[in-house]
């Protein structure tokens, strides 16, 4: 049975890919990436240069207790899978950061895990050390904080730089957080697996996906390189790869070797 609510909903396609339940919010996003999907395609009627809270919505009061309500009547199933943040705008913008981390608190204080997948760096001050300890230590566990790593800042041209997401994931990572990694969409290999290779070994989770079929330059073989060295690659984290990846180099999941995860992977278990 599928779930689609204003706020919480089960995504289908890619999305899937990376959670069964996930929260929206706003579309649009200040980042300006070059390469994002929202831009284009079926979000790109609505999406914008700054985020926008979503028209079904009256105002944030008014999606805060549609949010509640969809997250009680979907309580056990949250509680199981966890709940994504977000697929249309990136949660940790500073336009959105208080209502973001209001929605977040709530999901976790019904003991709801959440997955938060963010550009951004410039969060980790008002979160972390806020003497208002806006996330109580005994909380921690049921957050996993993600950052896109692309590599490529000028693909990113108003997000935090590369390597401050990098900074900001080993505090998280240092303070009992689980972190992940989107290796997504992987623009320039060198450049992904410099990304990989400075978090493998303490990130939990990695997860590589490659650029869309229309996009795709790829040299003859250095896609090959790449899963060869994600292979090779036995440091301690786990790694996904998407079905983009899959599909490119015809490969089968069942092969992979035990350090590879599938699409049912609970990183809080």
């Amino acid at each position: 049975m599928s779930f689609k609510g204003k706020a919480i909903y089960n995504p289908t396609g890619k999305a899937a890919e990376y959670a069964p339940w996930a929260c929206n919010f706003y579309n649009g996003c200040s980042n300006d990436c070059n390469y994002c999907y929202c831009k284009r395609g079926v979000m790109s009627h609505v999406w914008s240069p700054a985020p926008t809270l979503k028209k079904c919505f009256k105002d944030e009061e008014h999606a805060t207790d549609v949010f509640i309500a969809e997250m009680e009547k979907n309580i056990d199933q949250l509680k199981e899978h966890g709940l994504f943040f977000s697929f249309t705008t990136d949660p940790m913008l500073p336009e959105t950061l208080d209502f973001h981390m209001n929605a977040i608190c709530l999901a976790i204080n019904h003991n709801v895990p959440v997955q938060i997948l963010t550009k951004r760096a410039d969060f980790l001050h008002y979160w972390l050390f806020d003497e208002n300890q806006i996330i109580h230590p005994e909380k921690k566990k049921l957050i996993a904080v993600g950052f896109t790593l692309t590599g490529c800042d000028e693909y990113e041209p108003k997000a935090s730089l590369n390597v401050d997401r990098v900074k900001a994931m080993l505090e998280l990572h240092k303070r009992g957080f689980k972190t992940f990694a989107s290796i997504e969409p992987v623009i320039s290999v060198q450049a992904s697996y410099a990304m990989i290779n400075a978090v493998s070994g303490w990130c939990d989770l990695i997860k590589v996906g490659l650029l869309s079929g229309g996009k795709r330059t790829y040299k003859p073989g250095e896609i090959q390189f790449l899963f060869e060295m994600l292979k090779a690659d036995t440091r301690g984290s786990k790694f996904y790869i998407k079905d983009s990846m899959v599909e490119y180099l015809n490969l089968d999941r069942e092969k992979l070797p035990t350090h590879f995860v599938n699409q049912d992977y609970n990183i809080f278990k």
